[in-house]
């Protein structure tokens, strides 16, 4: 007999960035016998791919090769699939990142090589968009059917870097700061209501978009191991899956240590201009 669906045994679940590293690495640890997944991420071809390797395992797969800024063709996906068969459980994995240091392009030779020269703004609007305003809708989308029905799981991807600002990544840093706060606020708001909402906070897993980052990346972790942490987390519902150890203890550090000091560490670490 099928076990019944519950927030800790899941049936249908969406992952938005499925082309990403931990987005796909989760879709494929999730993928087995009775589960229905969709997939969305902007490739076709790498979703066909990961479609295929579900698939092989068992899994039902749906897979929309789509924008989530596109939010016109995105909310009409979310609307169909809430209409259909609404996931249990929803994790929007889509997210970018950008860097304020520059590489000692010809505008930037009088200062040498890599050094803070900002952001620029479309760089900057495109990742609220993506890395706030896409996974807020998303919420907004999943959540009445999860309050009507009184159950539901939403896992919302931050970082360790939302415990302090960065100046290699500013915009990136205060988008995952601001995922982290809305996390732990809807959790405490939906906590009586059988809505389980987790914040996932990796340190680097190996992806384009970790490698393209400024900086060095100590305690790197695949993204098949960063999925079966993030898998475990969310089945005992803990309401902050941060990783690996020491990284998160240094971050966090950062973040009450006085602030002079949090900045000479972050200097010596060499992740400041």
């Amino acid at each position: 007999m099928n076990a019944p669906i519950t927030n800790a045994n899941p049936k249908a679940i969406l992952i938005t960035g499925a082309t990403g590293g931990i987005g796909g690495a989760l879709a494929i640890a999730y993928a087995a016998n009775g589960i229905t997944l969709y997939l969305q991420g902007r490739d076709q071809a790498k979703l066909a791919s990961l479609q295929a390797r579900c698939e092989a395992l068992g899994a039902r797969v749906e897979i929309a090769a789509l924008d989530v800024t596109n939010r016109v063709a995105f909310d009409e996906w979310l609307g169909k699939l809430c209409q259909t068969t609404p996931p249990d459980l929803v994790i929007p994995a889509a997210g970018i990142n950008i860097s304020a240091m520059g590489n000692g392009a010809p505008d930037d030779a009088a200062q040498g090589g890599s050094h803070f020269v900002g952001e620029k703004w479309a760089e900057v609007d495109a990742l609220i968009e993506i890395n706030i305003r896409a996974v807020m809708a998303t919420v907004d989308h999943v959540l009445p059917i999860m309050r009507a029905r009184g159950h539901g799981q939403i896992a919302l991807f931050s970082s360790l870097a939302a415990y302090y600002g960065l100046p290699v990544t500013p915009s990136y840093c205060a988008s995952k700061a601001a995922i982290k706060a809305y996390g732990e606020a809807l959790r405490g708001g939906l906590s009586g209501q059988g809505i389980w909402v987790n914040v996932i906070m990796p340190g680097f897993v190996e992806s384009y978009m970790c490698n393209e980052m400024a900086g060095p990346k100590p305690f790197m972790w695949s993204p098949e191991k960063a999925a079966i942490a993030i898998k475990d987390g969310l089945k005992n519902n803990r309401a902050r899956i941060s990783f690996p150890f020491p990284l998160n203890l240094g971050c966090w550090f950062l973040a009450v240590l006085p602030a002079a000091v949090s900045a000479r560490l972050v200097k010596w670490f060499d992740y400041s201009a």
